[in-house]
């Protein structure tokens, strides 16, 4: 069987992807999510035209050197003048407050002089200094957050800003884990001579808990046909949306994972990509439920999830951001195989800005590199090598 390139397997797995649902949470439950219905303002904001210092309020025709206003009277955040400024009038103000009717400029009270009931300026008044116009940050029926974008806390912030106490956002899938391997132990046992402690499902779920409503860690499999069947058989039974196996994914005598998926009524559409690490990768359905079974390598588990499961959660979500960088190498590239090579690199800030830093590790099982790295160099088929300075493509490790 041919290898699969890496962007046809992504296509594929993309149309399998069900178009997002939307759900409307509360305002306060929405950080990380992503919006599925833009957001648009239902009033102005400031409201009114509002004082941006503290100081006076006044027609600032009426501002001359010598001259004094009489403050007639206060407008404060919550309790604004109720009358008119005229000629030759005054308001004492404070920062968010409404400018009164009839004033023009606001001067802080630092280049103020008062005297009992008269205030006179140090400086000239510019008509409209330091007052904030209505609609100055955004104006009824402007959209503030448009469809796709992921809530942090500045989306949030506006938001708030914007008088909104829900918001519709993507319906979030449940996703179940399940490591398989006789060789493995959790983490904190004592070690047999031919055991290795499990490490991928501790790392698949903190990448993948950001897109779900839950992640499910079914523990390890053993590789025994009725062992796995009953372990898998209770994945199923839950009902998730995604499934994501870790091992046994390639054709040794002990890669039983895709016979028993099959079994339970798996469709499988593809098992080997072009590309390294991380070339026995499975894909499949069952009902509505993705299937993905990624290699056991630790490093090939990782960087297949970030290649192939972080763009279908993504499309899930209808999170439309930047998923790639392009920034110069900061030291050269060897020359690629026939595979495309997802290049562990480091992010390092010089005086010309950020560059990737190739790390020359490629072992599918050397972890500490891949806690070393930042980004992945996406280094395409057959590429001959390239020079430091040259712009390459790069995934974010640490990334929605």
């Amino acid at each position: 069987m041919s290898l699969l390139p890496v962007d046809d397997a992504i296509a594929a797995i993309l149309r399998r992807v069900p178009e997002p649902v939307a759900e409307i949470v509360p305002l306060a439950e929405a950080a990380g999510r992503v919006l599925l219905a833009p957001l648009s303002a239902t009033h102005d904001q400031p409201p009114f035209n509002a004082s941006a210092m503290d100081g006076y309020a006044m027609r600032a025709a009426d501002v001359v050197v010598g001259h004094r206003l009489r403050v007639v009277g206060t407008s404060q955040a919550g309790a604004g003048f109720a009358g008119t400024v005229g000629a030759g009038e005054a308001v004492r103000i404070f920062t968010g407050a409404p400018v009164p009717d009839g004033a023009d400029t606001v001067i802080m009270q630092e280049e103020a002089v008062t005297d009992g009931d008269f205030v006179s300026f140090t400086v000239p008044a510019r008509v409209g200094h330091s007052i904030r116009p209505l609609g100055n940050d955004f104006a009824r029926g402007q959209v503030l957050i448009e469809a796709g974008m992921r809530l942090a806390p500045m989306q949030l912030a506006v938001a708030a800003a914007a008088n909104a106490a829900v918001l519709t956002v993507a319906r979030r899938p449940r996703i179940a884990l399940l490591a398989t391997g006789d060789e493995l132990v959790l983490p904190g046992s004592a070690l047999g001579p031919d055991e290795i402690v499990a490490s991928n499902s501790f790392g698949l779920h903190p990448l993948l808990a950001p897109y779900a409503v839950e992640v499910t860690d079914h523990g390890i499999a053993r590789d025994d046909r009725e062992a796995l069947r009953g372990k898998l058989d209770a994945v199923f039974a839950g009902e998730p949306d995604i499934v994501i196996t870790t091992g046994g994914a390639s054709v040794g005598d002990h890669d039983i994972v895709q016979d028993i998926l099959l079994e339970l009524g798996v469709a499988l559409d593809f098992w080997r990509i072009n590309m390294r690490p991380g070339k026995p990768l499975m894909f499949g359905t069952r009902g509505r439920t993705l299937i993905f079974g990624l290699p056991g390598n630790p490093v090939s588990a990782m960087v297949t999830a970030m290649v192939f499961i972080r763009p279908a959660l993504r499309a899930w979500l209808g999170y439309t951001g930047a998923t790639t960088w392009r920034l110069p190498l900061a030291g050269p590239t060897p020359p690629n195989s026939a595979r495309r090579h997802f290049m562990r690199a480091q992010l390092v800030h010089g005086v010309d800005g950020p560059a990737l830093l190739p790390i020359a590790q490629t072992d599918s099982g050397h972890t500490s590199s891949l806690a070393h790295a930042d980004m992945l160099i996406v280094q395409p088929e057959h590429d001959p090598g390239q020079k430091a300075g040259t712009i390459v493509e790069a995934l974010a490790i640490d990334a929605f």
